[in-house]
């Protein structure tokens, strides 16, 4: 009873999630990439080809397999997730950029999703592979991830004036439904979760750790702005793990490769608040000292 409740009130949550994001994209986010080339290029290669590889990396490392393994790298195909332009804001990245990126990111996702799983199904679930690229999965991805947040880009296009007055509630409860989504997901796999507890907080946390580092110090070291690298690495260190559990839960019905979204989810917090501080602190000290006021 508590897996059909999960699976069917999943799809409705992320798509609530989704359509907040939609409140908040205009075309323009999308049209945005040709101010900052170089800097979406640079994230957008991170994301697809670099965190895939090191999550490979770090599966091999930790010795995960089977469908915690495949729910580690469905996690790494995910994009940059709601709390990424929070934690962008307060660490002083280019927040125009984030939401660029997760507009652009959602997109590919539809695409490399898919893919993804596909390779994952058949290097560590004894090769049912093609499950991953059935059109009617393909169709179930597309539409949770694709279609509420074109409603909300319609909605926001023809009502602007409620949408702008809707965002902070949305975002709220968007908040409060991943909580749900991640407590859901912790809930029904407990028995797979305190049997790999250790080497899951382990990998996520390494995991998000090395994202926040690549999406930082690539961008810095082909020289892309202080704060667009900020940007990047919040877009990047920050998966959608709402997205990870609900295309393992519902779109691919197998609930223990949710675990791995559902770890991350909490423990990501963590690094991706501790980078926000000292990427804040470190922007404070670099900028010049006011002149000293000739009054008084």
């Amino acid at each position: 009873m508590g897996a059909t409740v999960f699976a069917v009130l999943l799809p409705m949550a992320l798509a609530l999630v989704m359509f907040g994001l939609g409140l908040t994209l205009t075309t323009e986010d999308f049209a945005r990439v040709l101010r900052y080339p170089k800097a979406a290029v640079i994230a957008l290669v991170c994301q697809m080809i670099l965190l895939p590889a090191v999550c490979l990396g770090l599966i091999r490392l930790f010795g995960l397999d089977g469908a915690l393994a495949a729910g580690m790298l469905l996690l790494a195909a995910s994009p940059g997730g709601a709390s990424a332009n929070l934690f962008s804001h307060i660490a002083g990245g280019n927040v125009a950029l984030n939401i660029t990126l997760t507009a652009i990111n959602s997109v590919l996702a539809v695409f490399t999703m898919p893919v993804v799983v596909a390779l994952s199904y058949a290097m560590f679930l004894d090769g049912a592979g093609s499950v991953g690229l059935r059109p009617d999965k393909f169709a179930q991805v597309f539409a949770i991830v694709l279609v509420p947040v074109a409603i909300g880009m319609a909605v926001h296009r023809r009502f602007p004036e409620w949408s702008r007055r809707m965002r902070g509630a949305v975002k709220i409860l968007s908040v409060v439904v991943l909580a749900l989504v991640i407590a859901a997901g912790v809930g029904s796999n407990l028995d797979t979760l305190s049997e790999h507890i250790g080497k899951l907080s382990a990998i996520c946390l390494s995991f998000a750790v090395i994202s926040l580092a690549v999406g930082y110090f690539v961008p810095r070291l082909a020289r892309v702005e202080t704060d667009q690298a900020i940007a990047s690495a919040m877009e990047i260190g920050v998966h959608n793990a709402a997205l990870a559990i609900a295309v393992a839960a519902s779109v691919l019905d197998n609930e223990t490769m949710a675990v791995p979204g559902a770890v991350y989810g909490v423990l990501m917090n963590i690094p991706a608040a501790l980078a926000a501080y000292l990427l804040a602190r470190r922007a404070r000290r670099e900028q010049p000292a006011p002149a000293p006021s000739m009054a008084g």
